[in-house]
């Protein structure tokens, strides 16, 4: 399947932020535009090759969620309609249609709000460490990728530069408030159920995601940005699941797998992906969103 990827993106419009995949563009005071390029990140660095057509599973999944988790949390999305975007992006239909978001502009809160179903990633490095995530103790004994007794917040702040870093609740109130961190919590583990009841049910486990958040000038609290995305979450199949033992992934820690055999300091420059890796990849996030969407 051929596809055109988009890197990078310039539009007639005020470019407000330029994030590793999404390049966001006012429209007006109150609206934004978010278009989801191809690019690919990984350990906060992103690859010189793009994934055709990520952009698009991107979108369209967060658009699938957004609609699908409203009755539980209002959000920010308008449109993914390409014709109720700005007339003057009429000339830029092929590199916008399917990747871009119209979305209600918000004050964003400046934390990740990560909720883990399962023991992986740098919860299971801090786990064998520790014995606890963010401050959550957790039973002894537990394997790698195991279910949890029960999914745990575990709030990381968001660096514009460097590394996201795992805080505790408590770090997170102090930051923000208590009120405000228990609604947090509260939002994030019912959209995390919700979301993980409903990919088990279509053979999928989303062993881990992260929300994000943001207020309105009239105080209304909406979900913005990507919703779990491959991106956004780790995602594994199901019927193959099987705790302690490699998964079967659709998410990005295919490329950090890869990138960790090939010995990569993590540092720029990144390594240039081969083809065979650009096109799992590909064919992973395409997979994924056609079990998901049917």
């Amino acid at each position: 399947m051929d596809m055109i990827a988009v890197k990078n993106v310039e539009l007639p419009l005020p470019l407000m932020h330029r994030g590793k995949v999404r390049d966001v563009f006012a429209v007006g005071s109150d609206k934004l535009l978010i278009v989801a390029t191809d690019r690919v990140s990984a350990y906060d660095v992103v690859m010189d090759d793009p994934i055709p057509g990520k952009g698009i599973v991107l979108t369209q999944l967060s658009a699938f969620w957004l609609e699908k988790t409203q009755h539980l949390v209002p959000n920010h999305l308008l449109s993914v309609r390409f014709e109720d975007f700005p007339p003057e992006l009429a000339l830029y239909r092929s590199m916008l249609d399917g990747r871009t978001m119209l979305v209600r502009r918000t004050e964003p809160i400046r934390f990740e709000c990560v909720v883990r179903g399962y023991l992986a990633g740098s919860a299971w490095r801090e786990y064998t460490e520790h014995g606890c995530v963010a401050g959550v103790p957790l039973p002894a004994g537990l394997r790698h990728a195991e279910q949890l007794p029960e999914p745990i917040f575990t709030p990381a702040t968001k660096a514009e530069r460097g590394h996201d870093e795992n805080i505790t609740f408590d770090a997170l109130a102090l930051h923000i408030g208590t009120e405000r961190a228990e609604l947090l919590r509260s939002l994030s583990l019912t959209l995390y159920r919700f979301g993980h009841d409903y990919a088990i049910e279509r053979g999928l486990i989303v062993a881990d995601t992260k929300f994000e958040f943001g207020y309105r000038p009239d105080g209304q609290l909406l979900l913005i940005d990507e919703v779990l995305t491959p991106d956004s979450s780790r995602y594994w199949l199901a019927e193959s699941y099987r705790p302690g033992e490699p998964q079967y992934e659709f998410d990005k820690q295919i490329l950090r797998n890869w990138l960790d055999e090939h010995q990569w300091n993590r540092q720029p420059p990144p390594p240039q992906l081969d083809a065979e890796l650009i096109e799992l990849l590909r064919r992973r996030y395409f997979e994924l969103f056609e079990r998901l969407t049917a």
